[in-house]
């Protein structure tokens, strides 16, 4: 609300704002002072309900007396028309029509308050016509009329009351947010600090408007309301008040910065955005996915851009005739030769598994995830590895495939087969060893990371008009 940066208000937006203030306040004070105000009556300077206790007739009258002296109080009125009474034993009968429901009452309640009287029926009707109608209809505007100038002081002041209110959040957000920009890194979470602040001075600027209009009980009720309009509105839009939790929550932990790689809900990607719904990612095949800040929060995340160093491992498989330690040795000189292994952590060969027909060997090794693909690295060290192992006279076997003959292995023997043709064409030639023992060929790129080789600023990125993320 009054945290609004410069220039994002224009004029409308505020000319709307001051006239639902000046409408609030000319609702409350009018509603609060209306009910001190009477209206003029057309017929009598004054218009009351309520009938006197007791109306004293001569002791001991009769019903002739009774009769003629309710219906002249009456029609002395002049809110009745054609009024008639009789009185019959101590029973008023009462005639007549009135404008109202109020005055037939009236009258009811001044013949059974009349001395003699002990029973009441009161067939008074009411007008129903349409002049009527307006007739009362234009008398009610004319009492709001004359309530509304009565009361336009107050309204004044209400409109005045709300108006410096609203200035003074808006000073208090200013200085709210100046003090705290050096304290709160996220952008997010210091939006919602000075919003708790600066909302409470408007608030109290409106109760204090309906206290001066008298309206002290629905000041209480909006204060105290206030909770629950908040809890329902958190249960309407459970979702989307989750994801904006998870997205304050996120910008105050920083598990990751835009331009991080990162592993989540079971997408990797590049961080581009954070906004209040979403956490943006650019995934390595070029598309963008937004992913639910909830999800986002809730689920484990692998940052690969947090330490820049990364193991990755490989798996090789040599004959039971071959020396495990020279193949050890010679993976070992692989590793250290090629410029994307580092040196510390230092590269592992280890004996994993003893197979059906191989010795499998584990290689690890540790890379800079930042400069170097981890695809393109294990590519080229798998070809060297493969080259040493079989200039080195390890042998690289296929798993063995053992047959079992219960009847023994058949021997026939078969007619000399004759002469195959010469082929036509001859064999691609071996590959160099020069190519097998280079740190990386033309078809392996230069083992740049792919986070690098992606063009970043292509495309447009969804809803990017808002981004939490710190720089």
């Amino acid at each position: 609300m009054p945290d609004q940066t410069p220039g994002s208000v224009t004029r409308w937006p505020a000319l709307t704002v001051w006239l639902a203030v000046a409408v609030l306040a000319f609702v409350c004070v009018t509603a609060a002072r209306a009910q001190d105000l009477t209206p003029p009556a057309p017929a009598v300077a004054a218009e009351s309900t309520a009938a006197p206790r007791q109306v004293s007739v001569i002791p001991a009258a009769s019903d002739a007396q009774i009769a003629t002296r309710l219906a002249d109080i009456l029609r002395a009125t002049g809110w009745f028309t054609a009024p008639q009474v009789n009185v019959t034993d101590g029973v008023a009968f009462l005639d007549g029509a009135a404008e109202t429901q109020e005055r037939r009452a009236w009258a009811g309640n001044l013949a059974q308050n009349t001395e003699g009287v002990v029973a009441v029926v009161n067939r008074i009707a009411i007008n129903a016509d349409v002049g009527s109608t307006f007739d009362r209809a234009l008398a009610e505007s004319a009492g709001l009329v004359q309530s509304a100038l009565q009361t336009w002081p107050l309204v004044l002041l209400a409109i005045v009351i709300i108006a410096l209110s609203w200035l003074a959040s808006l000073l208090v957000a200013a200085i709210a947010r100046h003090a705290l920009t050096s304290r709160i890194a996220s952008p997010l979470l210091l939006g919602v600090v000075v919003r708790t602040i600066a909302v409470p001075v408007f608030l109290l600027g409106v109760y204090f408007v309906l206290r001066v209009a008298g309206l002290t009980q629905l000041a209480l009720t909006l204060l105290g309301g206030t909770g629950l309009i908040g809890i329902i509105i958190g249960f309407a839009f459970r979702d989307i008040a989750e994801n904006f939790l998870a997205s304050l929550l996120l910008s105050m932990r920083n598990p990751f910065a835009g331009g991080d790689l990162i592993e989540v809900a079971g997408y990797t990607g590049i961080v581009q955005n954070l906004n209040t719904r979403s956490t943006v990612l650019l995934t390595l095949d070029g598309n963008h996915v937004q992913i639910p800040n909830a999800t986002v929060y809730k689920s484990t995340i692998k940052n690969y851009s947090s330490i820049p160093s990364r193991r990755a491992d490989y798996l090789v498989g040599i004959g039971y005739d071959s020396s495990v330690s020279l193949a050890q040795r010679l993976i070992g000189a692989v590793l250290a030769a090629h410029p994307a292994v580092l040196e510390r952590p230092e590269p592992l060969v280890l004996v994993d598994q003893l197979g059906d027909a191989t010795i499998n060997l584990r290689i690890f090794y540790w890379f800079d995830s930042a400069a170097y693909s981890p695809a393109k690295i294990n590519s080229a060290l798998l070809r060297q590895t493969k080259n040493a192992l079989l200039q080195g006279g390890i042998e690289l076997p296929d798993p063995a495939r053992e047959v079992v003959f219960p009847r023994g292995v058949p021997i026939v023997q078969m007619a000399a087969a004759p002469a195959e043709p010469a082929p036509l064409s001859q064999p691609a030639p071996p590959p160099s060893p020069v190519e097998e023992t280079i740190d990386v060929t033309a078809e392996e790129g230069d083992l740049a990371s792919e986070s690098r080789a992606i063009d970043q600023t292509a495309g447009r990125v969804p809803e990017s008009e808002v981004n939490l993320l710190t720089p």
